[in-house]
Order: structure tokens, then C-alpha cells, then sequence
């Protein structure tokens, strides 16, 4: 389960990609979350960890869209 920080910056990445059609930069995204060029890399390493993302801090702002939303999360018990 994501994060509301992580949610927020896969929503900005996939509506950004459709909008612009490239995926926002490292600075870009700082300005649309308010955080730290240090934070918004924490948040891609842990969507890249997620597989949510394709990314590598080696290279910040290339970055691969893989899934736009967040999974649903299933119960062990079946239910929701």
C-alpha cells in the first residue's frame, strides 16, 4: 500500500506524461510536492522499489511510468 506522498507523486508522473507527453523532472516534481530534491528521490526509490516505477537514482529524471494507480490490496480473507 502506497503512501498519500507516493500516491500523490505516481498521480503527478502519470497525469504529467499524458499531459506533456514526458515524464516530469526530479526539480519539477519538487515544485508540484513541496519537497526536498532529497525527498522526491526517497518517494522514487520507493515506487521504483514498488515496481510502480522503472527509475534509477543514478539517472533522476528518466523516469518510466509502469502502472498509473496504485494496486488494490486483497484481503487473505477474500473479502475487501
Amino acid at each position: 500500500m502506497l503512501s498519500d506522498i507516493e500516491r500523490k507523486v505516481l498521480r503527478i508522473i502519470a497525469n504529467f506524461s499524458v499531459g506533456r507527453r514526458r515524464t516530469p523532472t526530479v526539480d519539477e516534481l519538487c515544485v508540484k510536492t513541496g519537497r526536498t530534491r532529497s525527498g522526491v528521490m526517497e518517494i522514487l526509490e520507493a515506487l521504483a522499489r514498488e515496481e510502480y516505477i522503472e527509475w534509477e537514482q543514478s539517472r533522476p529524471d528518466d523516469i518510466k511510468l509502469l502502472e498509473a494507480w496504485e494496486r488494490k490490496e486483497t484481503s487473505k480473507w477474500g473479502g475487501r
